[in-house]
C-alpha cells in the first residue's frame, strides 16, 4: 500500500513574503500540489502573496468560494452552500493524500485564526495526515504598523468581530484594555458606534493592508466616511502597568 501524503495548512503570515517562516518557505518551494482559496474571477490574496515562489511544475488547485456577501450570514442557505463547498474541497485533497501526494494549502495569516483552512482541517484530521504550520497573524502586523505596543503589564486584549450586534461589541470593548476589531467592511458605522459607547473611539487606529503593498495607518477619527477595504483592522492600545 502507498503511504498517505500529508496535507499542510501553510500559514503565510500577514502579506509580506519576508515574514513567512523558514518551514513555510521550504514546504512551498518543494510543493507538488498547491491549493488556495479565492473569490471567483480573482487570483486570490494567498496566491498573490507567494507569486514567484511556487515551483513551475506544481499543480495548482484554486478553491473558489460559492457565495458572496450578497447572501446574509443568517440565511440558512449560507451554511448549507459553504458546507457543501468545504466537503467537495476536502474530498479532492483527501484523494490526493490517499494516493501518496503531499498538498500545500495556502493560508493567509495563521491557519488556526479565523481562516477557511479550519473547515478543511476538521474534515481531514483523523482521515489523512495533516500538519499545520503556524504564522504571524494579520493583527500582529497591524499593531506593529502603529508603532506602539498593543499591551502592557496586566492589560487584557480582546479580538472583536465587527459582525457582532452592536451591544455585544460594546460589552466586549468595555471589559477589555486593548482591542483588535476585525471583519469591519460594511460594519464600519456599527463599529464606530460601539467604540464611542465604550469610550475608546478617540484611541482607535485604522490599519489597512497591514504588511502588504498599500499599507496605511491613521487614527480612526480621521477616516470619517471612508470605505474600508476587506483587509482592515482597528487597533486600540492598552495603557496598562509598566515600570
Amino acid at each position: 500500500m502507498t503511504a498517505p501524503g500529508t496535507i499542510y495548512g501553510l500559514g503565510l503570515g500577514p502579506g509580506d513574503p519576508d515574514l513567512m517562516t523558514v518551514k513555510a518557505d521550504r514546504l512551498l518551494r518543494g510543493a507538488r500540489h498547491v491549493a488556495f482559496f479565492r473569490k471567483a474571477g480573482r487570483k486570490g490574496q494567498a496566491r498573490q502573496i507567494v507569486n514567484g515562489m511556487i515551483p513551475e511544475t506544481a499543480v495548482e488547485f484554486p478553491m473558489e468560494y460559492p457565495v458572496t456577501t450578497e447572501i446574509p450570514l443568517t440565511d440558512p442557505r449560507y451554511n448549507e452552500i459553504l458546507s457543501g463547498f468545504y466537503a467537495d474541497c476536502t474530498a479532492h485533497l483527501r484523494s490526493l493524500a490517499e494516493k501518496g501526494e503531499d498538498v500545500v494549502v495556502l493560508c493567509e495569516g495563521d491557519p488556526f485564526f479565523y481562516g477557511s483552512f479550519m473547515h478543511l482541517y476538521t474534515r481531514l484530521n483523523g482521515n489523512v495526515p495533516v500538519d499545520v504550520v503556524p504564522a504571524i497573524t494579520g493583527m500582529s502586523a497591524a499593531w506593529t504598523a502603529t508603532g506602539a505596543p498593543i499591551t502592557w503589564g496586566d492589560d487584557v486584549l480582546s479580538t472583536v468581530m465587527g459582525t457582532l450586534p452592536e451591544d455585544e461589541m460594546v460589552a466586549h470593548m468595555t471589559r477589555s484594555d486593548a482591542l483588535i476589531v476585525m471583519k469591519i467592511g460594511r460594519n464600519i458605522d456599527k463599529v464606530r458606534g460601539a467604540l464611542r459607547k465604550a469610550g475608546k473611539y478617540d484611541r482607535a487606529w485604522l490599519v489597512e493592508f497591514a504588511a502588504m503593498p498599500g499599507q496605511t495607518v491613521q487614527k480612526l477619527s480621521e477616516a470619517e466616511g471612508k470605505v474600508t477595504p476587506y483587509f482592515s483592522i482597528i487597533v486600540v492600545h492598552g495603557q496598562g502597568r509598566r515600570p
